[in-house]
């Protein structure tokens, strides 16, 4: 699994905004019927802000369980955490959860890794259970970009439609959703996601690179952005 951590992708980004998180346990309660008796697993939980906050909103009797690689200080504590990589996760044989969350995570492992961890998490999926798997998507993004960026941003596309070309040959059954939030945001804010490197496709681009990137950003939108975030949802 990829090792370079992503820090800041939940830290003062409208992902880390209550807009976002209610929007988005909004579009899990509806879709998948979620009540207080449900156990919840997220892999590559970040502070754990979305899972926090959906326990709250359905006062879930038991409190889901975070995983990532970093331990943020500021992490929810409505969740359980667990600093671990996923590929290296120990669950009881007995542990069944009615939901797995894997969000904006798959496409930072190789493909043999996602296939292991698939079957793993099917041996601890309650039998009316969802694993729900969420990717940025690759048709309609969104995402302002600039011009090294966006060349990054497509490679990457390029490789999470063969993802998902191969998580359907493994699950013929899958189902396909949608989820698409409206983003507004200063471009202040933004060209500070930008240096923080919010995204993965940031991680591997030098000073330099990440520099003349905010300056092209800083030409080529106005003052406020406002674009939508859309996902793609798998469900296993």
């Amino acid at each position: 699994m990829v090792k370079k951590n992503i820090k800041n992708w939940d830290n003062k980004t409208w992902l880390s905004s209550k807009n976002y998180i209610n929007s988005f346990n909004n579009f899990l309660i509806k879709n998948f019927k979620i009540n207080s008796r449900f156990k919840i697993l997220d892999i590559g939980c970040g502070r754990g802000k979305i899972l926090g906050s959906l326990s709250s909103k359905i006062k879930l009797k038991e409190k889901p369980l975070g995983i990532d690689i970093v331990n943020h200080k500021d992490k929810d504590k409505r969740i359980n955490f667990k600093r671990t990589n996923v590929l290296e996760l120990s669950l009881k044989k007995n542990e069944k959860f009615d939901l797995i969350l894997i969000k904006q995570t798959i496409h930072l492992m190789k493909f043999n890794e996602i296939k292991k961890l698939l079957k793993s998490l099917k041996k601890n999926l309650n039998s009316n259970g969802s694993i729900l798997i969420f990717t940025l998507d690759t048709e309609k993004n969104e995402i302002p970009t600039f011009k090294l960026m966006k060349q990054k941003l497509n490679q990457s596309f390029q490789r999470d439609k063969k993802i998902l070309r191969m998580i359907k040959n493994l699950y013929p059954h899958i189902i396909k959703k949608s989820f698409s939030f409206n983003v507004k945001i200063t471009k202040k804010k933004y060209l500070n996601m930008i240096q923080n490197r919010y995204i993965s496709t940031l991680i591997p681009l030098s000073k330099k690179q990440i520099s003349q990137g905010t300056q092209e950003i800083e030409k080529r939108y106005k003052s406020v952005l406002r674009f939508k975030d859309k996902l793609i949802c798998i469900i296993l």
